[in-house]
C-alpha cells in the first residue's frame, strides 16, 4: 500500500513539473541477472543440502532405534522369556521409548532451526543484492539525469518508454535479450 501511496504521489508530481524526468525497473529481473544471483542460489542450495543430511542423519538414529525396540518386542512375545528376563526387556523397551521421544523432539527442533537459517540466509542474500542494485540504479539515475526510478510493481501502470530495465542490464553486462527471467513474470 505504500508503494501505490508513494507512486501516487510521484505521478502528481511529475504531472505538476513535466520537466521531471520518470523510470521504472522491472527489479525482479535485475534480481535475476545480478552477478551474484547465481553463486547465492548454489550457496543457498547447498546449505538446503547440509541441512537435509543433518535432518536424515537424526531420522536414521531414530529408526535404528526403532529396530531395536522391534526386537525387542519379539523377545518378549516368547514364552520361554523367564520373568527377571521379561522385567529387564520391559525396562529397556521404556528407556528406547523415552529416547525415540528425545530424538524425535530433537528432530523437530532441528527442522525449525534449519528452516529459520535458511530462511535468514536467504533474506541476507536478497538484501545484499537489492542495496547493491539500488547503488546501481542510483548511479544511472545520476547519468542519465532521472528525477524518480520505480520498481515495476510499485506502479499500477508505467508506459513502456519509461522501462529502464533493459539500461540497468546493460550497465550489469547483461544482454538485455538474453536476461533471465524476462518473461517468467509475465
Amino acid at each position: 500500500m505504500k508503494r501505490l501511496v508513494f507512486a501516487a504521489v510521484a505521478a502528481i508530481a511529475v504531472s505538476a513539473s513535466a520537466e521531471m524526468k520518470v523510470g521504472v525497473v522491472d527489479l525482479m529481473v535485475l534480481i535475476r541477472n545480478h552477478p551474484n544471483y547465481d553463486s547465492n542460489k548454489e550457496l543457498l542450495t547447498s546449505t538446503d543440502k547440509d541441512y537435509k543430511k543433518k535432518l536424515d542423519e537424526i531420522k536414521s538414529d531414530g529408526e535404528a532405534l526403532q529396530e531395536e525396540g522391534r526386537k525387542l518386542a519379539e523377545q518378549l512375545r516368547s514364552p520361554m522369556l523367564a520373568d527377571k528376563a521379561k522385567a529387564d526387556v520391559e525396562k529397556r523397551l521404556m528407556e528406547i521409548q523415552q529416547k525415540l521421544m528425545g530424538i524425535e523432539q530433537q528432530y523437530r527442533n532441528e527442522a525449525v532451526r534449519c528452516r529459520q537459517d535458511l530462511q535468514d540466509l536467504e533474506a541476507r542474500l536478497l538484501k545484499t543484492t537489492t542495496d547493491d542494485l539500488r547503488k546501481r540504479i542510483a548511479k544511472l539515475a545520476e547519468e542519465k539525469g532521472y528525477d524518480f526510478v520505480f520498481d515495476k510493481t510499485a506502479t499500477p501502470f508505467s508506459k513502456a518508454e519509461y522501462d529502464v530495465t533493459d539500461d540497468m542490464l546493460s550497465a550489469m553486462n547483461v544482454d538485455p535479450k538474453t536476461a533471465k527471467g524476462r518473461d517468467e513474470g509475465k
